[in-house]
């Protein structure tokens, strides 16, 4: 039984010996083949990172919005445009503040710009909103504007 095993052991490595290993026609294949493939999810791909960042944005805004209405139970009023979100970390200068609001420093948008805070509001007691990818108001797609009334 012994030298059946050693047989079948020197017939693999007979079979073995002859393959080198991958052609270069067919690596090209193959890279191409992956190129394509990349070519065609890599946009999907992209797209989603936009909509990740959009959604990111919102959900700092309800955070933030959150902090606001703590604030405002305490003070009265939210915190005016000249305030602004700093308000949320650092007392303005009354014993009414029982902050700080927000655990950590105000972060910037996904995009790194930081947010618009104006109170009185347009559209309510306060507007909060993240000007998207380009920074500026308006816009489409990944440069539009992330808005706390919508």
């Amino acid at each position: 039984m012994a030298t059946i095993h050693c047989d079948a052991k020197s017939k693999s490595e007979k079979l073995h010996r002859g393959q080198k290993g991958f052609t270069l026609i067919e690596l090209l294949i193959v890279m191409i083949i992956l190129g394509l493939l990349a070519a065609l999810v890599g946009p999907k791909m992209f797209q989603k990172v936009g909509g990740s960042r959009q959604k990111a944005a919102k959900a700092q805004i309800s955070l933030l919005g959150t902090a606001l209405d703590a604030y405002r139970l305490d003070m009265g009023s939210y915190p005016s445009s000249q305030l602004g979100l700093d308000a949320l970390r650092k007392n303005p200068g009354t014993e009414m503040w029982d902050g700080p609001y927000m655990p950590k420093e105000i972060p910037p948008d996904p995009w790194g710009h930081p947010y618009v805070y104006r109170a009185p509001g347009e559209h309510g007691d306060y507007d909060l909103l993240s000007l998207g990818a380009d920074g500026q108001e308006g816009g489409e797609g990944e440069n539009a504007d992330v808005v706390s009334w919508n």
